[in-house]
């Protein structure tokens, strides 16, 4: 490989700002934010869904008020294409 081209792979924190659950794992991301954990200095990025917090994963699925969308679409176009 060839010196000084290639980015530093570093470890970094990966933190879900969902369930506040923490990854430790090696990445060339960086970031200016850092996070103590296990007594050492490292940097942290804030990521909005993980496996600890995406439904998919957890199997916790929201339910969309589907029922409400349909109710609202028949009665804007009851009379549509109506002699």
């Amino acid at each position: 490989m060839k010196t000084d081209i290639h980015p530093s792979y570093e470890y970094v924190v990966f933190r879900d700002l969902g369930s506040g659950e923490t990854y430790l794992t090696r990445s060339t991301a960086t970031s200016d934010k850092t996070i103590e954990l296990d007594g050492e200095t490292y940097p942290v990025i804030d990521v909005e869904i993980s496996a600890a917090s995406h439904p998919f994963y957890t199997g916790k699925q929201r339910i969309m008020d589907s029922a409400g969308r349909v109710e609202r679409f028949n009665q804007r176009f009851k009379n549509f294409g109506g002699k």
